[in-house]
């Protein structure tokens, strides 16, 4: 695990050379002073948050080691956007969420993640403790998966002008969620190609599809000084989705085992796992097509 962590030191030694070399400096026109209360506020909700809802697949949902940090980091993300109305120049403009279409793509960015995220984990734990894969094996084998969302960002792109990137978003979704009811049926003696490979690049494929037009969607409703926010927003609310989702499909999982460890047990617990993942993600769906407006709007000036 060590080397896992390691291999990115000299990834971003190489990132900051060629930063060096090849980026070149932008100005801002004006000066704007950093909101100082309020990135210290979010930046320990989201962090005290996170803690405790990683906290809940070990203690539970009720106990006090759980409860509290959840208490903690709502109070202070409560308290950010207080801070947020309230000062001149707020890290995070709280009117930016009027515009429906960053509200929507980011609530849709959020449900997906919550539906997503946990792919990896659930797919790690079939290959190794069902299937008998090592490690590297296990790796090697969920690499075709990696690749395809690739190839489903590369496409998300062609296909948005053609039919909208609302409708992208849509197909993207659908297919993820079709992947996600592919792999609920997971067999304790399950083929690669059927149990793993194919599925696995299905879900991804709607994966690519469906991130790259809800980050163009949540962009293009913000004014150009807002954009490189909304795309930090964007990807923080992937990021909490994914963190919650995984609390609660881990949850959803050792229910379904049943505090057995055979492996019928884990494949029936992996399953659920992947077919709640689904039905989130055609909830995200549904936030799209209620909640995104047909046409982009326009920021405000």
């Amino acid at each position: 695990w060590r080397w896992v962590l390691l291999i990115n030191v000299p990834v971003g030694a190489l990132v900051i050379v060629a930063g060096l070399a090849w980026l070149t400096e932008s100005r801002a026109d004006r000066t704007r002073r950093l909101d100082v209360p309020g990135a210290v506020l979010v930046t320990a909700g989201l962090a005290t948050l996170a803690y405790g809802i990683v906290q809940t697949e070990e203690k539970g949902w009720t106990a006090a080691a759980t409860l509290v940090p959840l208490a903690a980091g709502l109070a202070l993300l409560a308290a950010f956007l207080v801070v947020e109305a309230r000062t001149k120049m707020p890290l995070m403009p709280l009117k930016l969420f009027k515009v429906r279409t960053v509200s929507a793509a980011n609530a849709a960015m959020f449900v997906c993640g919550a539906g997503m995220f946990a792919m990896w984990m659930f797919m790690t734990l079939y290959t190794q403790n069902v299937l008998g894969y090592s490690p590297l094996k296990a790796g090697l084998a969920l690499m075709p998966s990696s690749l395809t969302v690739v190839i489903g960002s590369m496409l998300a792109p062609r296909l948005m002008p053609v039919i909208g990137a609302k409708n992208v978003s849509v197909l993207g979704i659908v297919v993820a969620a079709a992947g996600f009811g592919w792999q609920s049926t997971m067999t304790v003696d399950g083929a690669y190609v059927t149990s793993i490979l194919l599925p696995g690049m299905v879900m991804m494929l709607g994966a690519g599809l469906a991130t790259t037009p809800l980050a163009s969607l949540a962009t293009s409703g913000a004014k150009a000084d807002d954009a490189g926010l909304v795309s930090g927003l964007v990807n923080t609310s992937r990021t909490m989705g994914g963190a919650l989702g995984l609390a609660v499909l881990s949850t959803v999982a050792a229910a379904q085992m049943h505090g057995s460890s055979s492996p019928q047990a884990l494949t029936d617990g992996y399953a659920m796992a992947f077919r709640t993942s689904g039905f989130i993600l055609l909830a995200g769906v549904a936030v799209l097509l209620v909640w995104m407006p047909r046409r982009r709007v326009p920021a405000e000036g």
